[in-house]
């Protein structure tokens, strides 16, 4: 059964949590026309039934042409500068850019999902060294993120199919190495591991005492046998060998497509942990008695029959999107902790979704979208808030707040300098922040999105939180003599938003913070409310803060006399509002 939806129109406060997590960041006129819908209606018009256009790939702007279909020549930029480009035009599709402001959020929902499904399926750019490579796996994501009104073979264990013989993949985990006889254990390892079952959740007495090479819910033996059933494929340079389902290139079997030469044929037996199940070549696809490109292929959808055929495989997948999307409890596993309620209450109900809808991811995080417990979990007896429960990324940090304040990027189309001036920028703040954007740590990938205990805390240290500070005071800095290429202006967003709230400071502070800030309810300037989920003695540092030297009734006159120099005090508002500890959660 699925979650029990939350009843009622969204509200304000409801909507702007919908958006900063569903999208990346949402106007104040966009979560007002949210705030007026349900869950559903919202949530329908984030998924729509009619699927987006597939955005045009990036453009060299040393050519003036796309390369990642084509090929570059010895006219394009460097492939260092060519991975950049790939990259500022992931971040261009996260901005919406280019896109009718009719679907900005719905395609800002698409590709939240296709970072989590990036999050997910692990990418290290200078392992693999190929733009064109890194391109094809975020189409690939693209194509599987919002499968619901898809046909039923697309979905997150396909995915896990296509993504064992991606060529991104393939490099990253050596699978291009892994041949009969010589076996690579790495893909095998962290299929299992980081990408479907799992070892369990961290601290529950099941994962204790365990016998060596047993991980509970696998064993060695299994990535054993996983490796073989895994050899013989290699990268496709030429990207020619294309997958008949998506279209896109994928690796090429060595050898030839009847003649499978590094792939190993003969039965892999399975475990106990997953009932000694076997994996044999389908004989009707063999070429005689040699492996086949076919072949092989069926060994890999064997396998992940075999790994998904655990409901733990579906658990643990529902866990990695409540991370993302809702909250990571930090602490072990122990009956009657938080863990063991989200779990037991929680994620079973996710599963039994993502089990009854074949594995499609989007029913899963649909479902959480409208769920009761996403917007109320207090409501159901849980401990944590899931509003203000998540810090920030860099990613949602950065993209956020330029949505946030209707920053557009120049048309990659005809100004694609410009463009990537822009999202180069943008890539610099989310590496200063602690994200060095496709480049994780290691093969597990970004520690905030599996690490525990720490999770998303990891987001935050010292350097990255005085960095966070700087990145805001950057964007609302009217009076440098360098401003960045990125810098808002904070009079026209409150003329466009907040005029009739702007000329009473009480008023203004506390409409700004009802929509900027995860927390807001039964916010006061005149006193103490119990009540207040911002204490009276923070509004009132916001309140000072921008007033500076002046009264209330200077800021009344200076705003109804249109005065011209009403950004810079503007400035110490949003710089005192948007550097608090309360922006940097969502």
């Amino acid at each position: 059964m699925p979650l029990p939806e939350y009843g009622g129109n969204l509200g304000i406060k409801r909507a702007a949590h919908l958006l900063r997590r569903a999208t990346f960041g949402a106007t104040p006129a966009q979560i007002l026309e949210y705030a007026q819908r349900t869950p559903a209606q919202a949530i329908a018009l984030l998924f729509p039934a009619t699927p987006l256009p597939i955005p045009p790939p990036p453009i060299d702007p040393q050519t003036g042409q796309e390369w990642v279909t084509t090929g570059a020549t010895g006219a394009n930029s460097e492939g260092f500068d060519l991975e950049r480009y790939f990259l500022g035009w992931f971040l261009g599709q996260m901005m919406s850019a280019d896109v009718p402001a009719e679907d900005s959020l719905a395609h800002a929902a698409r590709e939240k999902l296709v970072l989590f499904l990036h999050t997910h399926f692990t990418a290290i750019a200078s392992k693999i060294q190929s733009s064109r490579a890194l391109y094809f796996q975020n189409q690939l994501f693209r194509q599987f993120a919002t499968d619901k009104y898809a046909l039923p073979e697309v979905n997150f264990k396909t995915l896990t199919i296509k993504i064992s013989i991606d060529n991104a993949m393939l490099v990253l985990l050596d699978g291009n190495l892994n041949v009969k006889g010589s076996e690579n254990e790495n893909y095998a390892r962290e299929l299992l591991e980081l990408f479907s079952i799992g070892r369990g959740l961290e601290g529950h007495p099941n994962l204790k005492n365990l016998d060596p090479g047993d991980y509970y819910l696998y064993t060695e033996e299994d990535v054993q046998a996983a490796a073989r059933v895994l050899t013989g494929w290699a990268f496709d340079d030429s990207f020619q060998s294309i997958d008949p389902d998506t279209l896109l290139p994928r690796g090429v079997v060595k050898g030839n497509p009847t003649n499978a030469s590094a792939h190993d044929k003969d039965p892999k037996v399975f475990s106990h942990r997953f009932g000694g199940a076997t994996v044999t070549p389908d004989t009707s696809l063999l070429n005689g008695d040699l492996p086949t490109e076919e072949s092989a292929l069926d060994e890999i959808r064997q396998l992940v029959d075999i790994i998904y055929s655990n409901r733990d495989t579906a658990k643990q997948i529902c866990w990695k999107i409540y991370r993302f999307f809702v909250y990571a409890p930090h602490e072990e596993y122990t009956p009657g902790s938080l863990v063991a309620r989200i779990d037991e209450e929680i994620i079973e109900l996710m599963a039994d979704t993502f089990i009854a809808s074949g594995y499609k991811l989007q029913p899963v995080v649909e479902n959480l979208l409208c769920s009761e417990h996403f917007y109320d979990s207090n409501n159901g007896g849980f401990i944590d808030d899931n509003f203000g429960g998540i810090i920030k990324s860099p990613i949602d940090l950065v993209v956020g707040t330029l949505r946030t304040f209707s920053f557009e990027l120049p048309s990659m189309n005809t100004d694609a300098t410009g463009f990537y001036e822009r999202t180069g920028v943008m890539l610099g703040s989310i590496e200063e922040l602690g994200m060095n954007f496709y480049e994780p740590f290691d093969v597990a990938g970004y520690e905030a999105y599996h690490q525990f205990p720490i999770y998303h805390r990891s987001w935050i240290t010292p350097n990255t939180l005085a960095r966070r500070y700087n990145f805001i005071r950057d964007l609302f800095n009217t009076l440098s003599l360098n401003p960045s290429i990125l810098a808002l202006n904070g009079l026209e967003f409150v003329q466009q938003h907040f005029n009739a709230e702007a000329p009473d400071v009480d008023e203004l502070v506390k409409a700004l913070a009802n929509y900027l800030l995860p927390v807001s309810q039964n916010l006061s300037l005149t006193g103490v409310d119990a009540n207040a989920e911002i204490t009276y003695e923070r509004m009132q540092y916001f309140k000072l803060r921008f007033l500076d030297s002046f009264d209330a009734a200077y800021w009344n006159t200076r705003w109804n006399e249109s005065a011209v120099d009403l950004r810079e005090q503007l400035d110490l508002l949003f710089n005192a509002m948007l550097q608090s500890p309360e922006y940097q959660l969502q």
